[in-house]
């Protein structure tokens, strides 16, 4: 069964039904324990694969009851331990290669509970006495609930447990199903159809590219592909998060969002507040700020903070990238997404410094100004996920396919384009959603909202259907 399929989707709806048939919390963690344990089941048809994870998730469920005993006498050392038993599993090339399970078992899901189990020790250990203990079984539904079993989002065990362990379960009215099931749509829509579409062009692109074509057709491919991506990654991702999100609220359950319009961006720091915002968020918890303060407490010049600040900026970010894959192409992704959040505090202290902070807060105001960043934010994303999905050999062919002045063209060109496009898709949108004023909005009304999913949900069972060409796998699936 894979993610975002017509039968994940009909298994989430059955677990749906099925956990609301009682108000009772211990039936829905019951329904949730089972769907998940079947979920499990359904990715593998053999138990042997799981063994590896499930020892896995046992030790974080050790490791945290050690904490949550000894507290930090033990805390740095259990997080230490979890995370070499981490590398180890997903076989970063850092350790050696005669250490590792050569047998296969299944490693889906695993950087996931990773960081819900991280999150956990982090927290037990600064918990107090009167703090109640997380028991195997609620440990067991967080660690693998089916819904962000796969890629996320990244739930924090207490807004989990808020929702999961209620007396009074969170309220689903016919406007709420309605609302979700019209997410579902949607997102069935962004993985199923705009993601097969993207995932074409990008691989024409990639293939005219390999051949001996006219100079005009190679830089239409090289922009197409630089252009494509971004939104295949997008309409990807974040169409699998619409549907658990939905899935998750019809069990009374609220997943935090993970996509807040990313491309609507002005800045590259901007950029990663909206995109996988579970993860960013996480990162900047657990890494950023205790980074930040540590060096802080340390430098007792106030002049050097800002730039404490920057260097915290790119760690955090650069451990993004290391975490999304264990080859040298992810370190040089990570390298180029700290960079960037890097360069851009960097440009924002320097021009508020030189221009006063009034200025600079008008000229990033500046309609104008925020189209060409936003163009620029785009197009350094869309450069950076070369690295991404790209291997070293095909990282050389696409790049030897032209000549340097001709890919500072196709950049430049990428640029003005996101610029001009960007700018005007976000008037455009704020326009249509205007209609019928600020009380009575025509777009979000009940009527529109049945119609949009439903004009969505025929075209994608139509064009599914009569293609009868699979949809490209979930691209975070991998991590």
């Amino acid at each position: 069964m894979d993610a975002a399929s017509i039968q994940f989707v009909l298994f989430g709806l059955i677990a749906a039904v099925l956990s609301n048939l009682r108000n009772s919390p211990q039936w829905r963690a019951l329904v949730l324990l089972i769907a998940s344990g079947a979920f499990l089941f359904l990715l593998t048809r053999n138990p042997v694969l799981l063994v590896p994870l499930l020892a896995f998730v046992a030790l974080g469920f050790v490791l945290v009851r050690l904490v949550g005993r000894w507290g930090y006498k033990v805390g740095a050392g259990a997080i230490v331990l979890f995370i070499l038993a981490f590398m180890w599993l997903k076989k970063y090339t850092l350790l050696p290669a005669s250490s590792f399970i050569h047998d296969p078992y299944l490693t889906l899901g695993m950087s996931y509970i990773f960081f819900r189990v991280l999150h956990l020790l982090i927290e037990t250990g600064s918990r107090t006495e009167s703090t109640p203990v997380i028991g195997p079984y609620s440990y067991a539904l967080y660690t693998l609930n089916f819904t962000t079993f796969v890629s996320g989002p990244i739930q924090r065990y207490d807004d989990f447990a808020r929702d999961q362990f209620a007396r009074e379960p969170l309220s689903l009215d016919v406007g709420v199903v309605g609302e979700q099931l019209e997410r579902i749509v949607r997102g069935f829509f962004k993985v199923n159809v705009l993601a097969m579409i993207l995932d074409i062009a990008r691989a024409d692109a990639v293939a005219q590219l390999g051949q001996p074509w006219p100079l005009s057709v190679k830089l239409s491919a090289a922009f197409t592909l630089a252009v494509v991506y971004p939104f295949f990654l997008y309409a990807n991702f974040s169409g699998y998060i619409d549907i658990v999100i939905g899935l998750a609220r019809l069990m009374r359950v609220r997943l935090p969002e993970n996509f807040d319009r990313p491309f609507s961006a002005t800045s590259f720091i901007d950029f990663w507040n909206r995109w996988h915002i579970t993860l960013s968020s996480w990162l900047k918890t657990y890494v950023y700020s205790p980074l930040l303060m540590g060096m802080m407490r340390r430098v007792s010049s106030m002049s050097l903070h800002p730039l404490l600040g920057v260097f915290s900026f790119f760690v955090t970010f650069f451990l993004v990238g290391i975490w999304h894959g264990r080859t040298s192409e992810f370190a040089v992704f990570g390298l180029l997404q700290g960079g960037g959040v890097a360069l851009n505090k960097l440009w924002q202290l320097g021009l508020a410094g030189w221009m006063g902070k009034k200025p600079h807060k008008a000229l990033t105001s500046n309609p104008v100004y925020a189209a060409f960043a936003r163009g620029l934010t785009f197009s350094w994303f869309a450069f950076t996920l070369f690295w991404f999905w790209a291997d070293w050999k095909q990282i050389d062919m696409i790049y030897r396919s032209l000549a340097p002045a001709h890919w500072l063209a196709v950049w430049a060109g990428v640029w003005l384009c996101a610029t001009v496009v960007l700018a005007a898709w976000e008037w455009f949108r704020a326009t249509f959603l205007a209609v019928g004023g600020s009380t009575h909005r025509v777009m979000e009304s009940r009527y529109a909202r049945v119609v949009f999913a439903t004009a969505m949900g025929t075209l994608a069972f139509v064009l599914t259907t009569l293609l009868g060409q699979a949809a490209p796998g979930l691209v975070y699936k991998a991590f």
